[in-house]
């Protein structure tokens, strides 16, 4: 069974958020395939389904974001599935709003949530979709930045990003993540006015 963990931070005031993409996405797949992401376990909402013949459980921890991993290693223990079938989305600053980035490993790159599941699992050596939400403006808090909503021009490229993440997750578990990365880590081209 694959394990699709999107991260974020919970209560509605978080809702919509950078920080929050994770959950967005994880709210497309659960729409998509009809699973309902409702039930409280491991200190998450989860929900199990089956996608494109795969046995899948969405994941979206309830611990608040730099706490992420305290969530995610109850869940792996529980399932005994290893961190190789985790498939982590979260939101990357480095990253053009809209863009997407598969990893297979890697280091935390300065993420809270990934830091902190990377000190659970005692490994680096998990799957990763980012999202891109954009480089915080100059003079700008971190925290205010990732904590932000987007503007009226990012909402519909997130939506789409949103889309296409769930895609990239669904590829990830049908063809190999391999294939996904050739298909999803190319730089989108802007389209000129």
């Amino acid at each position: 069974m694959y394990i699709i963990a999107g991260l974020g931070n919970p209560t509605k005031e978080y809702d919509k958020t950078r920080h929050n993409v994770g959950f967005e996405v994880i709210d497309v797949l659960a729409e998509r395939y009809g699973i309902d992401v409702s039930e409280r376990k491991h200190r998450a909402f989860c929900g199990k389904g089956v996608v494109e013949g795969q046995k899948v459980l969405l994941v979206k921890p309830q611990t608040f974001m730099n706490l992420s991993g305290e969530s995610l290693r109850a869940v792996l223990d529980y399932y005994k599935t290893l961190p190789e079938e985790l498939i982590v989305i979260y939101d990357d600053i480095s990253l053009e709003p809209g863009q997407l980035r598969i990893r297979m490993k890697g280091s935390a790159g300065g993420h809270n949530g990934i830091k902190n599941i990377i000190a659970h699992l005692g490994t680096q050596e998990f799957p990763r979709i980012k999202v891109g939400v954009g480089e915080k403006p100059p003079r700008m808090d971190l925290k205010d930045y990732v904590l932000s909503r987007f503007s009226k021009g990012e909402k519909e490229l997130m939506e789409q990003a949103f889309q296409e993440a769930a895609l990239a997750a669904v590829m990830m578990i049908t063809e190999g993540a391999d294939r996904a990365m050739n298909h999803f880590n190319t730089k989108k081209k802007v389209e000129e006015e």
